[in-house]
């Protein structure tokens, strides 16, 4: 080994003052399984050391800004030098028709359309994508184009890997972010499935209205006075089968925090527990008769 690397001695990097600080203090980085899908994506690639520092970088609050727009994540990151280091990772974005399909598989089932209109990521939304031929997520490493103006000739460095996992707590807090990274604001995919989903329920109601009614059978509301409360033959032979529902509290997330609160908890929890008491009550009873 020659002297020069005998005696070289690794530098710290300069504090930041309200850095972007993960959340995570140790182990993984990441609460959701989208944003972990993210990390154990960047950690399949083998960039070894880079990402260990990295992660230490982003803990450290080194980040200084984070922004995300289509197809791109600039970022500023400080090291050792006096001056923030400017951070380019590239994803290129969908285009129009592998989006139209990856949409249109998504609002061909409820449940993705549910869980995304309540600010959460479907399990298996990547079966939409991989439908149509594309990933919503980096497949390979060189589907990312990474660029830092540090003098490290490695790439990725530590400063572009800080802003991996610090990109992953931000997919944390906006799963929506993916989608735009990919090419596609929140509002557009929304209004998108919304329209997708209104063209499904229209040829429903058209599908029923070409079934005829025999209006011979419905008898005036003044002729069934006298067994107006009765439940029927018909009503009799309903079975109701109460089930969890796809998405806990959907409409509760939704709406969002309420303007009331009662004491300190927000009107918004309180609900969210009678519903829960509400629908496991309901639950029991509908198990209690099957048995």
């Amino acid at each position: 080994m020659s002297p020069y690397w005998s005696y070289y001695e690794r530098s710290e990097p300069k504090a930041v003052k309200n850095g972007l600080k993960a959340k995570s203090k140790r182990g993984t980085i990441g609460e959701t399984w989208w944003s972990r899908r993210w990390v154990a994506v960047l950690e399949s690639f083998n960039l070894g050391a880079r990402l260990t520092r990295g992660r230490s970088y982003a803990r450290k609050g080194q980040v200084m800004s984070i922004s995300v727009t289509a197809g791109s994540v600039r970022a500023k990151v400080q090291g050792t030098y006096p001056q923030p280091y400017d951070v380019i990772i590239d994803l290129k974005p969908l285009d129009g028709a592998d989006w139209e399909k990856a949409v249109r598989a998504m609002a061909a089932k409820a449940v993705f359309s549910a869980r995304l209109l309540c600010g959460e990521m479907p399990q298996n939304i990547e079966e939409a994508f991989s439908h149509s031929g594309v990933s919503l997520f980096p497949q390979k490493k060189s589907d990312l184009k990474t660029d830092c103006s540090c003098p490290d000739w490695s790439n990725p460095c530590k400063h572009i890997a800080a802003v991996y996992y610090l990109l992953a707590e931000e997919f944390d807090r906006d799963p929506f972010l993916i989608f735009k990274l990919r090419g596609k604001e929140r509002d557009e995919l929304m209004q998108e499935l919304r329209a997708m989903r209104c063209e499904g329920s229209q040829a429903e109601s058209e599908d029923l209205a070409a079934v005829s009614l025999n209006w011979e059978d419905i008898r005036p509301l003044q002729e069934c006075l006298d067994c107006f409360w009765e439940s029927g033959t018909a009503l009799q032979s309903l079975e109701i089968r109460p089930r969890r529902p796809e998405v806990e509290y959907a409409i509760l997330k939704q709406l969002g925090d309420s303007p009331f609160s009662v004491g300190r908890s927000n009107l918004r929890l309180l609900l969210q527990e009678i519903y829960s008491l509400a629908g496991e009550n309901v639950l029991k009873r509908a198990e209690q008769e099957e048995n």
